[in-house]
């Protein structure tokens, strides 16, 4: 692959981006206008400047292109180093949840947007919820992973082995669901990323023992 072929693959993506992300918004605003039945796919590719045909080349639907995009974990050699590692677990899951909070929101104007539109609809909502139930339990799975290769008791009985990963994973999530809503709604200027490590930082605290 020569230089201006790596360079063509990077435009193509920038563009594809910019598309998926002009999709995204103009539902979001015929939403916010019309509400979500007033609201047709061939308007949506009206003010986003593309066909319908292109349209479902990135959406099945309206209410997808509503939801946004899934979270996904980070690059495979991120998940590698969180399996593999042998810190304090909840501080290296932090920095999992950061680079997927990092790689999933990077728009906030966006994501308040939807977040107030997801209120409205409480279908769609569940939608949402139904997608970080998945993401959780891909998290929940590196998690095992990790708990496995670390201590040979727990990985001896699976009931024992599954039940730790899911709390241990349920607590991170709570700390994500403390800092994303502190970002979501706009609570100061910080970045979501600096928001979780903040969020996590307080989790540690709530079970300092010198705490007073």
């Amino acid at each position: 692959m020569t230089t201006a072929d790596v360079a063509d693959l990077g435009l193509r993506e920038r563009k594809r981006l910019a598309t998926r992300r002009a999709i995204q918004l103009a539902v979001i605003e015929l939403v916010a206008e019309r509400g979500l039945e007033g609201t047709t796919v061939d308007e949506v590719s009206r003010v986003a400047d593309i066909s319908p045909r292109t349209f479902f080349n990135y959406f099945a639907s309206k209410e997808e292109a509503l939801l946004g995009d899934q979270p996904v974990l980070p690059s495979d050699e991120t998940v590698e180093q969180f399996v593999s590692g042998d810190g304090a677990i909840l501080d290296d899951l932090a920095r999992v949840l950061v680079g997927a909070g990092a790689k999933s929101m990077k728009d906030i104007e966006m994501v308040q947007l939807r977040h107030a539109l997801l209120k409205q609809y409480p279908q769609l909502f569940a939608m949402r919820m139904l997608t970080m139930r998945n993401f959780e339990d891909q998290v929940g799975q590196i998690v095992a992973r990790r708990l496995e290769r670390s201590d040979p008791v727990l990985a001896a009985n699976p009931e024992e082995l599954a039940a730790k990963a899911r709390l241990i994973t349920l607590v991170a999530f709570a700390a994500m669901r403390h800092a994303w809503m502190r970002w979501a709604t706009g609570e100061g200027t910080d970045t979501l990323s600096n928001r979780m490590i903040d969020s996590f930082e307080q989790l540690k605290g709530l079970f300092d023992t010198d705490a007073a």
